[in-house]
């Protein structure tokens, strides 16, 4: 009985927790009033369910009927059971036998601290995740314990070893070396294991010397010393903004004095009591990250990650005066040479440096905006040991179809197949398709795109990317040439904005020059790639969208969730740059078919002049808003652009009408004789034959991925193509274990 009640205690979290967790990975607030007064009393409920997990909806393929077909994945080393690679890592620590211990604010599956060690996940620090949780941007360990840096939000109760509701403490947790929290007398949180440091900021950077631990309070502008047995405050000193620290072998700290305001970063030197010593270096633009290095030979060796257009590890003697005597990584990083093309030695948005006793050295990658973890270790002559990777969040991904299914693209990546190999091999990482420093204003780095489409037009690649609630779309071009791999801003669509017709599209200071109200559309017309005065175009419109759709020449398509919900907009060519151009002059509206009163998606084919909608019908109408979802039907229609509105089909698809919402479709795609769907929590995959609107197959995450799956909870979270060779490819978000499903389908 006691598992039993545990069992539904469960599921009512992870219904609980995913609401959360779409606002926390959001920029954006749901965009409705009866979405908000369903939050409030989401939250309102949390606190009468103890332990919180993360997002895990799990689907078993023993409920789905068996039939030849085979599941792989992209974007993570590991794909299957509790120990993957994490989301993203902000800190790492390097112990002297190669122990990895990292932290990160934020990973979706709870393993926000995790322990690695020769290119394998041994385990990660529990209770992280949950109960307003999180972990941080620091972490350090000895011989006894781990400490972590983390969060612990407020509750809306009164709850023992918690913050007042509105309120976070930044601490330090204490772990033991197992990965269990390891209380201490005195200490604060529901297990008496967190020291709490700030109620401000984060804390920003942790060291130890025997029996002290130092700590980074870049809010009070303050290092704080602790006991590590009892850790009581044993003392303090200034420091302006502290971030990482090291201490060198004479048992002195080396403190990142991070970049604030119009003060330049730069690394200072302080003794165990906090006496300033004159050492310092000032030759540094953006350093993350800093590590003792010790090889053989080659002592009082100082590793400072320079994130910076350099995108090095920068080497110090710091004997005496400090001296750089070496770098690590090509200069410049990943746009060195053909700029984003994935190489050993080319680094990209360092996060994290550290070295053990052999001389072996630890660095990761975070690309910009947290594009995922890539984590590497080298010999001391640097050579690559092995690289661990974690590329996808909120993300699913789409063919070059010039490629045939070989040439995959996510929000920033760019990968290679090769299906000759088992499954979870056939990926390689090729390319990193954003540059910061190249395109600051790119609008990757400033919002929270996902779910590719990827097209032709006129023979040249574009990438299309749409975000969680349709707010947007934004176009890239590619041009080797100049930029190698890397995907050159282009233009982008914004709606208007739901609070109201007469406010900015984005409610934000970028991009720069967008009109004051409305939503508009932008073209790079210049080519630089930025946001510029004369390069808008602006209208308004209904603003409550269900879904984007490029069609196979280049023509965008919008369905809004109204009777007239139809927008297309004709591709006008491509201009000077090799933009496309899109325009509201040129913009056609249409009227939704009577039978639908809410449209979700739209799919149109110019080759055979066939449209697929799908959206809630007059006979089988929503249960709330179910905002995200497709609908309840598909329909398709032929002849669309000589003015046929009679469909051909029409098939009711997964929707519980109970309003639980156990069951919904959460995605469609077409790819030639098969419409496909996904649902939201259990992510079973339906086929429909497109020609007559009929269920075909169902299936669900096969072995090979531990028959799991998380929710699928992105308009465009499956995407379906099929090769020359009658192989279907299927691609499904899969955000609870940082991958990408991929279904191989021999169907002719």
């Amino acid at each position: 009985m006691k598992n039993r009640f545990t069992s539904q205690i469960q599921k009512i979290q992870q219904q609980l927790i995913q609401v959360i967790n779409n606002v926390v990975r959001s920029r954006y607030w749901r965009q409705n009033i009866a979405f908000k007064i369903l939050l409030c009393f989401t939250c309102s409920l949390i606190v009468i369910f103890a332990g919180m997990t993360m997002e895990k909806a799990t689907t078993q393929t023993a409920t789905a009927p068996v039939f030849n077909y085979q599941t792989s994945w992209l974007g993570n080393t590991i794909g299957k059971g509790e120990l993957r690679v994490q989301n993203y890592i902000d800190a790492m620590y390097v112990t002297g036998n190669g122990l990895v211990y990292t932290n990160s604010i934020w990973d979706e599956a709870g393993m926000e601290a995790a322990i690695y060690k020769d290119g394998k996940v041994i385990g990660f620090l529990e209770d992280l995740h949950g109960w307003y949780r999180l972990g941080g941007k620091a972490v350090t360990a000895n011989n006894k314990y781990i400490y972590v840096a983390m969060r612990q939000g407020g509750m809306s109760s009164k709850k023992e070893g918690y913050p007042s509701e509105g309120k976070t403490w930044y601490c330090v947790r204490r772990y033991d070396l197992t990965g269990k929290p390891a209380p201490f007398p005195g200490g604060n949180g529901w297990d008496k294991s967190m020291l709490i440091i700030s109620d401000k900021s984060e804390v920003t950077g942790l060291a130890m010397v025997d029996n002290k631990l130092f700590v980074s309070n870049a809010d009070a502008n303050i290092v704080h010393i602790f006991n590590t047995e009892t850790m009581q405050e044993m003392g303090k000193f200034s420091v302006t903004n502290p971030g990482g620290i090291a201490v060198d072998p004479r048992g002195n700290l080396w403190i990142i004095q991070n970049k604030k305001g119009n003060t330049a970063a730069k690394i200072v030197n302080y003794d165990q009591s906090g006496k300033k010593l004159p050492q310092q270096i000032v030759d540094v633009v953006d350093p993350t990250a800093i590590a003792i290095y010790q090889p053989i030979n080659k002592q009082d060796r100082l590793l400072v990650a320079e994130n910076g257009i350099r995108q090095q590890v920068l080497i110090y003697n710091i004997k005496n005066k400090p001296v750089q005597v070496g770098t690590f990584g090509t200069k410049n990083g990943i746009y060195s040479g053909v700029p984003g093309e994935v190489q050993d030695l080319k680094l990209y948005g360092i996060t994290a440096v550290g070295a053990d006793s052999a001389g072996n050295l630890y660095i990761n990658n975070n690309g910009f905006n947290n594009s995922g973890t890539d984590l590497r270790k080298f010999s001391p002559s640097g050579k690559l040991q092995w690289q661990l990777l974690g590329l996808i969040f909120v993300d699913n991904a789409d063919t070059d179809p010039k490629s045939d299914g070989v040439n995959l693209f996510t929000k920033q990546e760019e990968y290679w197949m090769d299906y000759s190999k088992p499954a979870g091999k056939q990926w390689t990482y090729k390319a990193y398709t954003l540059n910061p420093f190249k395109y600051p204003q790119d609008p990757r780095l400033h919002t929270s795109p996902d779910a590719p489409i990827f097209r032709r037009i006129q023979g040249k690649p574009f990438l299309f990317l749409t975000d969680m609630y349709s707010s947007f779309l934004q176009i890239y071009r590619f041009q080797p040439n100049t930029d190698g791999e890397i995907a050159i801003p282009a233009g982008m669509f914004v709606k208007t904005n739901v609070d109201s017709p007469g406010i900015k599209g984005i409610k934000a200071n970028w991009p720069p020059y967008q009109p004051a109200k409305g939503e508009w559309i932008w073209r790079d017309k210049n080519g630089n790639g930025a946001f510029d005065q004369n390069e808008y175009d602006r209208s308004e419109d209904y603003p409550y969208l269900g879904g984007w759709w490029v069609d196979t020449k280049g023509d965008v398509w919008k369905a809004l969730r109204t009777e007239d919900g139809i927008r297309h907009y004709p591709l006008q060519g491509l201009d000077s740059k090799g933009n496309p151009i899109y325009n509201y002059r040129s913009m056609q509206k249409e009227k939704t078919p009577s039978f639908f009163k809410d449209l979700r998606r739209i799919e149109y084919f110019p080759e055979t002049d066939t449209m697929y909608l799908s959206g809630f019908t007059v006979e089988h109408p929503a249960i709330g808003d179910d905002w995200g979802v497709v609908g309840s039907e598909i329909a398709r229609f032929d002849n669309w652009s000589q003015g046929n509105r009679t469909p051909r089909w029409r098939t009711v698809i997964p929707y519980d009408t109970t309003g639980k919402r156990e069951i919904a479709t959460a995605s469609m795609s077409v790819a030639g004789d098969y419409v496909f769907t996904v649902t939201s929590k259990t992510a079973e995959v339906n086929i429909y034959n497109a020609t007559t609107g009929k269920l075909v197959k169902k299936f669900s995450p096969g072995p090979e991925v531990g028959g799991e799956s998380g929710w699928v909870d992105i308009p465009h979270g499956i995407r379906a193509f099929r090769r020359r060779n009658g192989e279907y490819l299927v691609f499904v978000e899969e955000n609870w274990k940082g991958k990408v499903i991929i279904y191989r389908l021999p169907i002719s």
